[in-house]
């Protein structure tokens, strides 16, 4: 057989399954038709995935070397959860690299005094919310948090509250505006049946795309966001994480390594992170999914699969090359 008419055949084979899907967003040289054979096949298993839940799901990945990007509603606002965590982290880190907190100072959580570094092992690696309300005072209150990702130039995530806040927020309203007793049952059935809070998702404030996400660890990684101590510090931290372990963790090889932080409410999980792939590369990505009823279990699958599709297309696909 010709060569021509086998590559056209093998493409056409590996394509068969394929319809009209998310877009990709390639950044670098422009993919070759294999590259982007390649991206489909991840693109087309990403909205599998999201199959698993009746809400909305959002995925981003990143190449942290080349930026390749793709995404499945990667520009859709989810609520962050204690993924907003990471910025908290971020904005006290700079602090300290200002010269303007020390990391043994004290902070009260819960009346007891531990350090700024206690607690941002606390705030990330077991998701302490007293932790981090104590960090986020001491970073100048949520619009500090906000600014600081303003000056590094995220665009599309957003901070508003502290986690009392935006709690009390995520159990209201299920009822009547005004109305107290019907607004507190109905907090009690969402969180005995992990049932979404429609209209804490619908809004805007502590949210973030997938995409914003990953612009964020992206300027972490890349140390546009801190000096060198600091962002080996926040994603050793992260690489502890306890958290989640059946998400972004959950499906790669066993010892990958995985800086991470988890976010969950009723209805909602997320999981954003960077995964070091076995040559040292390192892949940024961000799982969210909202308005679901489905249950964690199929959530942290979503993420799961997601995480380790993403793995196997970053390690085995062909490099980008222009066509």
């Amino acid at each position: 057989m010709p060569r021509f008419s086998f590559t056209a055949a093998f493409l056409a084979g590996l394509g068969l399954f394929l319809a009209p899907l998310p877009t990709a967003d390639a950044f670098g040289p422009k993919p070759n038709m294999v590259q982007q054979t390649a991206q489909s096949r991840l693109l087309g298993e990403f909205a599998r995935f999201a199959t698993l839940s009746d809400g909305t799901v959002g995925i981003a990945v990143r190449d942290l070397n080349n930026g390749e990007t793709l995404q499945l509603n990667g520009d859709t606002l989810f609520p962050m959860a204690s993924t907003y965590k990471v910025a908290v982290a971020g904005k006290i880190l700079s602090l300290a690299d200002a010269g303007t907190l020390r990391f043994d100072e004290k902070l009260a959580r819960l009346g007891t005094p531990l350090t700024v570094t206690m607690l941002l092992d606390l705030m990330l690696t077991r998701s302490d919310n007293e932790a981090t309300d104590a960090l986020v005072a001491r970073a100048g209150g949520p619009q500090a948090v906000n600014g600081w990702l303003q000056s590094i130039g995220i665009r599309g995530q957003r901070v508003d509250s502290n986690t009392a806040q935006l709690l009390a927020r995520a159990k209201l309203g299920g009822g009547s505006a005004g109305d107290e007793a019907e607004s507190t049952l109905s907090s009690r059935l969402r969180d005995a049946r992990d049932m979404p809070n429609i209209a804490f998702a619908a809004d805007p404030r502590d949210t973030s795309t997938p995409r914003a996400m990953n612009d964020l660890l992206s300027a972490i990684q890349h140390g546009k966001a801190l000096k060198g101590a600091s962002t080996a510090m926040l994603l050793g931290i992260m690489s502890r994480c306890k958290t989640g372990k059946a998400r972004l963790v959950g499906m790669l090889p066993p010892g990958t390594p995985v800086a991470h932080k988890t976010g969950t409410l009723n209805g909602l999980g997320n999981d954003t992170g960077i995964i070091t792939l076995p040559d040292g590369r390192m892949i940024a990505i961000s799982v969210f999914v909202m308005k679901d009823h489905r249950g964690h279990a199929a959530r942290d699958r979503i993420m799961a699969e997601v995480a380790r599709a993403a793995y196997d297309y970053f390690l085995f696909a062909p490099d980008l090359r222009t066509a």
